[in-house]
């Protein structure tokens, strides 16, 4: 297992225990017998790939939009982020404050760690793509309304119909159970292969990484999500 491998695992809690007579991680599976050997992370910055222009018009119309009240106290709306030809798509559930001010989702603190879990599995936050069930903060943080959900699923299906993921990664009880229109709580919908709606499109669920940051014990389970999701990875490509 690489060195950088073993960093991210300890940062979201996941400590590897190694044999002194081998480099074979004893009470984890091995990082790189998971993943292809082109998802692997580096250390080198990697240049935002220009999204095509039919994602870009996309986009175009997501900063438009007015179909809900939630375009009336935003600052922008969070498109997404990352390779617009990526195999791995997370999704998660909206923009917090720091996302609403950035235009990107996943950053600040929770940003930080879910940029660990991704290169623990191999996979630079620049390979994958990022996005949410909404577009656009509501105020407070508050769950999404039903209505705000329905005004953005169109979005989100032209997405996934543009990026053709072979894998997404549902972080959190809103962007799981709004993705796959379920009502299971989280902690039951985990450990389980999903299918988004009308296709052949494995979803794998887990924790979103705020949740992690108020309950750092659960990480150990969030370790397990991810190798489930790179077993169903490699069993497609």
């Amino acid at each position: 297992m690489q060195s950088y491998q073993r960093q991210y695992l300890k940062e979201m809690g996941i400590e590897v225990w190694l044999d002194k007579n081998s480099s074979v991680a004893i009470n984890e599976t091995v990082v790189e017998e998971q993943v292809s050997a082109k998802s692997i992370a580096t250390e080198v910055k990697v240049t935002p790939p220009v999204f095509p222009e039919a994602l870009i018009n996309l986009a175009k119309q997501v900063a438009a939009c007015q179909q809900c009240v939630l375009h009336e106290s935003r600052t922008q709306t969070v498109f997404g982020v990352g390779n617009p030809n990526a195999d791995w798509l997370v999704i998660g559930e909206a923009p917090g404050a720091d996302e609403d001010s950035q235009g990107e989702p996943f950053v600040g603190r929770a940003g930080k760690l879910l940029n660990s879990m991704l290169l623990a599995m191999g996979l630079p936050r620049e390979q994958v793509f990022i996005a949410n069930i909404l577009k656009c903060r509501p105020p407070n943080n508050r769950d999404p309304q039903a209505e705000e959900v329905l005004a953005c699923e169109t979005y989100l299906r032209q997405q996934i119909d543009l990026i053709k993921p072979k894998i997404i990664l549902a972080v959190g009880r809103i962007a799981a159970q709004n993705l796959l229109k379920l009502e299971t709580p989280i902690g039951k919908m985990r450990g389980n292969r999903y299918q988004y709606p009308d296709s052949e499109l494995p979803v794998i669920v887990t924790y979103h990484p705020a949740y992690l940051l108020r309950s750092p014990r659960e990480k150990r389970k969030v370790w397990e999500d991810l190798k489930l999701a790179m077993q169903t990875y490699k069993a497609i490509v």
